[in-house]
């Protein structure tokens, strides 16, 4: 068990694993206090939105509906990993669930899964006093496709809390692995997914799967070849690139930034460069004679 982090603990903890962060409106104090108790927490549940569009999957799960205000979650992760913060302290989101699943995560003894739920929202313990929880952007119909950034995002967030509280990946469930009314989240494994946190948890904060370790670079020595095609790149690049502002004397020269011809191409700077030095030249030539 552990008390709640602040907004601002959690906030540092998700960034420091990497996450991108979203804050929405006053996520730092928008909660349903008043309706139930915030904690002592004991994990994270994963959920799936049954929406699309991130824009109104925001505004309805911080908002929630008729039948059930929010916030819906404290966060919900997007198709892109983006993670929008939508609220903070005691949400509706995990609803009853079953006290031995509960009792499963605190002392993290299961298996590979905790034992199926046979209590549900009516008749369930408050689940929502004893989890984060992570609503993520997706249709729930196991077809809409789990993007790896979100994934990823969803891997990311969970080890932040579980780094942030000393916890092992079994603090984290599934929504269907709460309550035996629920199906989500549909789309990938929860015990793979506590696989990926759990090998996560082996790493640093900052680690980056698959990425280059900097204390490892090895430094490579170019060639003259290497070093001539590199040179050929970059001369190739500023000749063609169009985003230098023409002379204003030029006889097409537009002032105005929004038309071609207030720019020109590195050529054209490169070309009207040589004329204008012989431009010079001829002038300087032509007064050593007078003298």
């Amino acid at each position: 068990m552990a008390n709640p982090l602040t907004a601002a603990a959690v906030l540092a903890a998700l960034r420091a694993e990497g996450v991108r962060v979203v804050e929405v409106g006053n996520w730092r104090t928008h909660n349903r206090a008043g309706h139930g108790a915030w904690g002592p927490l004991n994990g994270g549940i994963v959920h799936h939105t049954v929406t699309k569009g991130t824009a109104s999957t925001v505004s309805m799960v911080r908002d929630g509906y008729a039948s059930l205000p929010g916030p819906l979650c404290h966060g919900m992760i997007a198709k892109d990993g983006r993670v929008h913060m939508v609220g903070w302290g005691r949400t509706n989101h995990a609803g009853g669930g079953d006290p031995k699943v509960l009792d499963q995560v605190i002392a993290e003894s299961y298996d590979t899964r905790p034992t199926p739920p046979t209590r549900g929202n009516s008749d369930g313990v408050d689940g929502n006093a004893r989890y984060y929880g992570w609503e993520c952007e997706n249709l729930g119909d196991g077809k809409d496709p789990w993007p790896k950034a979100q994934y990823d995002a969803i891997v990311r967030v969970q080890a932040a809390l579980c780094r942030a509280h000393k916890w092992s990946a079994k603090s984290v469930i599934g929504h269907l692995e709460w309550s035996s009314d629920k199906v989500d989240p549909r789309g990938f494994s929860m015990t793979q997914l506590r696989a990926d946190v759990a090998e996560r948890l082996k790493h640093p904060a900052g680690w980056n799967p698959g990425g280059t370790n900097p204390s490892k670079e090895t430094n490579v020595a170019l060639t003259d070849a290497d070093v001539k095609k590199v040179a050929e790149a970059v001369v190739e690049q500023l000749l063609t690139a169009d985003r230098f502002t023409a002379p204003s004397d030029a006889a097409d020269y537009s002032p105005d930034p929004k038309s071609n011809k207030h720019y020109w191409t590195g050529r054209s700077v490169f070309a009207d460069l040589v004329t204008r030095v012989r431009r010079i030249d001829k002038t300087l030539a032509a007064l050593s004679k007078e003298k």
